[in-house]
Formats: structure tokens, C-alpha cells, sequence
């Protein structure tokens, strides 16, 4: 009875472990870059438009379960947005380094759905003012808050060759302006690859 329990003791120790190196074998470190279309929710009767612009950075992906892992990125985001009017455009550009984290979920092997929250650091902002008459036009240097957050949902499909692609939608929580309702948008489609 001692030689079955110790034997069992074992043959799940030795499991435990087996499968523990098979997670961390499929757990990741890589790059990557990608097109950003960005734009604002906005309160009133203005026509909003989008900012196209680029995202690139690294991430790490850390697999809890065989179909489930989590991931943390840091990438550097053009972000924004152009508001036009019968009296000419205003254009909002901010760059952000955002800090993303997905709980992602494996359908197939490859194929995969992600969500989490967000937060964001600006790191450099330039407001644009194109007025119908040319010396109305003026570069200004209003402040947006310096932090943002808000939630992610995406999805995408990873080769087994380390190269993946996917496309993610952010939803802004926080305002841009502390006297305004602005709220950053943001489609980003993605390449990556695993180191």
C-alpha cells in the first residue's frame, strides 16, 4: 500500500512538472508594431475624425492554463483625433506609452480572443488649429490630463512559427481634458514575433 501511494506521489509530481515546462515552453517574450486608426467619443455637434498613426513595442505572454494566458505589452501610441468645423479644423495629436494587459483565450491552437484593461502615460502632445484664412492658423499648447485608462477587446491568430497578427479596439475611460468629455478610440492592428 506504501510502494502505491508513494508511486502515485510521484507519477503527479513528475505530471505537475512535465506540464509546467510545457507552459513555460509556449510562454513568450516578442515584438510589435502595427497601423493605429484613432479617434475620439465626443460630446456635441462636431464631426469627429480619426488620426492615422502607429503603435510599437514588446510584450510578454505567460500561458496559465494550455488555452488561457495572460499578456503584458508597453508600447509607444500615436493617438488623437480632428474635429471639423465651418470655421476650419482642429487637430489633437498625443503620443502615449501604454501599458495593456489581456487575459487572452485559445479557441484552437492558434486562433485566440483577448481583453483587459489599460492604462496610458502621455509623452508628447501638439494641438492644431487650420483656420479657413492662413494667418489664423496656429500651433497651441494645450495640456491634456497625462494619464489615461480604459479596456481592451481584441483578437488575433498566432502561427507556430512565432509570427502573429491581430487586431484590438480601445475604449478610453478616461477624458482627455479635465473640462471637456473627450474619450480615446483606437483600432490597432498588429504583426508581432516571438524571440
Amino acid at each position: 500500500m506504501k510502494k502505491l501511494i508513494l508511486s502515485t506521489i510521484v507519477m503527479s509530481i513528475i505530471s505537475i512538472t512535465t506540464h509546467a515546462q510545457d507552459l513555460y515552453k509556449k510562454s513568450s517574450v516578442g515584438i510589435k508594431g502595427g497601423y493605429n486608426l484613432a479617434s475620439a467619443q465626443f460630446d456635441g455637434d462636431s464631426n469627429v475624425d480619426q488620426r492615422h498613426g502607429f503603435h510599437v513595442g514588446f510584450y510578454n505572454e505567460i500561458f496559465l492554463k494550455e488555452r488561457f494566458s495572460v499578456q503584458t505589452e508597453l508600447l509607444y501610441s500615436q493617438q488623437g483625433y480632428k474635429i471639423e468645423t465651418d470655421n476650419g479644423d482642429f487637430t489633437q495629436k498625443i503620443d502615449y506609452l501604454n501599458l495593456p494587459i489581456s487575459l487572452k483565450g485559445y479557441f484552437t491552437d492558434n486562433f485566440y480572443i483577448e481583453a483587459g484593461p489599460q492604462i496610458g502615460v502621455a509623452v508628447s502632445h501638439k494641438e492644431e488649429i487650420d483656420a479657413d484664412f492662413d494667418f489664423f492658423d496656429v500651433t497651441n499648447d494645450i495640456s491634456p490630463n497625462d494619464f489615461d485608462w480604459g479596456a481592451n477587446i481584441g483578437t488575433g491568430f498566432k502561427f507556430d512559427s512565432g509570427i502573429n497578427i491581430g487586431a484590438r479596439y480601445y475604449f478610453g475611460l478616461g477624458k482627455v481634458y479635465d473640462e471637456e468629455n473627450q474619450k480615446n478610440r483606437v483600432l490597432q492592428i498588429s504583426l508581432g514575433y516571438d524571440f
